[in-house]
């Protein structure tokens, strides 16, 4: 498949969201599919192209990740030197004071990602090996940082205005998995274990979900990697380190 195809979904995703409006408790919403588009595009097209078996589902992007690079679970040091991925960062039209974007300069590693990337890196050894069969998708890509600059997660979000953010979500999802045909669904944690089951219901779509690798997770510190391989080995994901 063409990475083409991933580009044209992240992009009218990207306009659909940014029509969208939000109230308080939201004092800013961050959209990294406008001000991050170039190293988001330079990532689908990097790794966005060929045949997929295994398309890993995210919930939306952090302010230390996908917020600064684009892509998902963004840690900069991993996407810069590991996924291969740099380009400029544009200053969003308004940010929170707690939460600048500083893009490819932001010194602060973004736990999820460095767990999730390093753990890449050490079974598959380069990021081309990783992505020729995987691909990983955020569900929802907007970030909402409140007054006190606490992110406040999408569920939490009012019906009048969560209803029409995850319909334009779905869609996108559906584009996805449709482009890819995967053979199954990697679910990043019970939010997207929750979107991929209502979104690919018509669709009997193997979906398999594994332990977040958020530092504020205690089950992922006692050992992300020894609690998600054996549920992504029974999946069928196989790697070519096993020391």
């Amino acid at each position: 498949m063409s990475a083409e195809r991933l580009i044209e979904i992240s992009r009218a995703l990207g306009e659909q969201v940014d029509r969208l409006t939000f109230a308080a408790p939201v004092h800013t919403t961050y959209n990294p599919l406008t001000y991050a588009w170039a190293p988001h595009e330079a990532f689908l097209r990097r790794h966005g192209g060929g045949d997929k078996r295994y398309l890993w589902l995210g919930m939306n992007p952090g302010p230390f990740g996908m917020g600064q690079t684009g892509v998902p679970f963004g840690d900069v040091p991993s996407v810069r030197d590991w996924i291969g991925v740099e380009a400029p960062v544009a200053e969003p039209s308004a940010w929170h004071p707690k939460r600048p974007i500083v893009g490819f300069a932001l010194t602060r590693r973004e736990g999820s990602g460095k767990r999730l990337w390093g753990w890449a890196e050490k079974r598959f050894g380069t990021a081309d090996a990783f992505f020729a069969e995987h691909y990983v998708h955020n569900y929802c890509p907007l970030f909402f940082v409140e007054d006190s600059g606490r992110n406040r997660v999408p569920e939490r979000l009012p019906k009048g205005e969560r209803e029409p953010l995850f319909a334009a979500c779905d869609q996108a999802l559906r584009d996805v998995h449709e482009a890819l045909q995967p053979e199954a669904v990697v679910a990043i944690g019970a939010f997207a274990r929750k979107c991929a089951e209502r979104v690919l219901a018509d669709r009997d779509a193997t979906i398999v979900q594994i332990l977040h690798p958020s530092p504020a997770s205690p089950a992922a510190n006692r050992g992300w990697a020894e609690a998600v391989e054996p549920v992504l080995w029974d999946a069928g994901v196989r790697w070519p380190n096993d020391d």
